[in-house]
């Protein structure tokens, strides 16, 4: 398993990491400082793109409360889905999410749910299928088998963050499948986000998965259904079905003798149909009840799993982008400014991720192009020989006080 990008810890956090490797007082007070308004910097940045997000997701926004003031054309809508994909995928790259290929997607759907369902999805229901994750890790788990009696100790892979990206086909499309969509719009895209997924039940997150019975579980409500079936028949209907055979076979030439039904014979006929009929209602809802069963497992599972939905998804993304930039370029300036002799960027790499290995006992795959190309367009650093030297403190602040005087400039 190769190592995340993703930098478990607070922004705060972060800033107090560094803070304990800055050793004079008075460069504690500038270097929180420089945080501040470094910060603010990154999330006007962000602020723009999380701008854009919603103006190209509003053609297509299942749960919008505002009206749209044109009537957007299908090329309108095309152009506006793929600058909402692309930017949507700027966030989560830049939120160190990564992208969940088609085979580990195959694999989901063909290894057994630690929940026990069996789940089957649609895939032509959808025009564009997209699932990112974040924060892989393999996990122990305890499962209960035969009714409790057996134990089994399992070992899976689990993601901390996955977000969804989902676009269904259009109204003709389900109007020539005949089938009527039920919780969605036809052209709508869905964007979710969730929270602790085996990888094992990821068909879950799809949005038209429906709730199928395992074989076990038909082999079992089955067995039970023809062995107490039977019991029924011969109990109940035995002596009953013997003398309508008998009957049928005098009618139809098959027997000389002839066969009396009383009403009494037709009275034990009728009581035994009924308990037989109770019988396959039972069994009937037992399949039914044990069907509900699993779709209240899938719903009570997802309903703590599901993080954020659509446009709300884009702040939560937004957000995390932001502090992964921050953490970032600060860690990376940081451990520059205690270098007077600079660095190589593949020595500051190792340098980074051997600190939060042997002090935080963390393992991570520093972003150290993305660090150091932020650190250049604020010119926070300067490259010599293919080394990096960070500038003073007090040069940095007014660097980048400079910066965000210039934001806005009408002259």
């Amino acid at each position: 398993m190769t190592a995340d990008r993703f930098i478990p810890f607070r922004k705060q956090d972060i800033v107090n990491m560094c803070l304990q490797e800055i050793e004079i007082q008075d460069s504690k007070v500038s270097f929180t400082q420089f945080c501040e308004i470094l910060s603010s910097l990154i999330h006007y940045d962000y602020h723009n793109l999380l701008d854009n997000l919603k103006s190209n997701y509003a053609p297509f926004d299942p749960n919008s409360d505002t009206r749209l003031i044109k009537t957007f054309t299908p090329n309108e809508r095309a152009k506006c889905q793929t600058a909402f994909a692309k930017d949507f995928a700027k966030v989560l790259d830049a939120a160190n999410f990564e992208m969940i290929t088609e085979q580990d997607l195959k694999d989901a759907l063909s290894e057994e749910s630690l929940f026990k369902v069996r789940l089957e999805v649609e895939f032509e229901d959808f025009e564009q299928v997209v699932f990112y994750r974040r924060g892989e890790s393999q996990l122990t788990d305890s499962i209960s088998s035969f009714w409790g009696f057996r134990k089994q100790t399992i070992h899976f892979t689990n993601y901390d963050r996955v977000a969804v990206f989902i676009t269904f086909k259009d109204k003709s499309y389900f109007d020539k499948k005949g089938k009527q969509p039920v919780g969605f719009e036809p052209s709508s895209t869905i964007v979710k986000l969730f929270q602790n997924v085996p990888k094992a039940d990821l068909e879950m997150l799809f949005p038209n998965s429906e709730v199928k019975m395992r074989p076990i579980d038909k082999a079992i409500i089955g067995a039970s259904a023809v062995v107490g079936g039977a019991v029924v028949l011969v109990t109940k209907l035995g002596a009953s079905l013997i003398l309508l055979a008998a009957l049928f076979a005098f009618w139809f030439g098959f027997r000389s003798e002839t066969v009396e039904m009383t009403q009494r014979h037709f009275m034990s006929f009728a009581i035994g149909m009924g308990v037989f009929g109770g019988f396959i209602f039972k069994e009937w809802s037992k399949f039914k009840n044990r069907k509900i069963k699993f779709m209240k497992a899938l719903s009570d599972n997802l309903y703590f799993k599901n993080l954020d939905n659509n446009a709300g998804v884009f702040h939560t993304l937004v957000d995390s982008a932001e502090e992964e930039d921050f953490k970032e370029a600060i860690l990376a300036y940081t451990f520059l400014l205690q270098e007077p002799h600079g660095l190589e960027a593949s020595a500051l790499d190792s340098k980074i991720e051997y600190w939060f290995k042997s002090k935080y006992q963390c393992e991570l795959d520093f972003e150290i192009s993305d660090a150091l190309s932020k650190l250049e367009r604020m010119q926070l650093v300067v490259i010599k020989n293919n080394k990096y030297y960070a500038i003073k403190l007090d040069e940095a602040k007014k660097q980048l006080d400079s910066h965000w005087d210039n934001i806005f400039d009408y002259s």
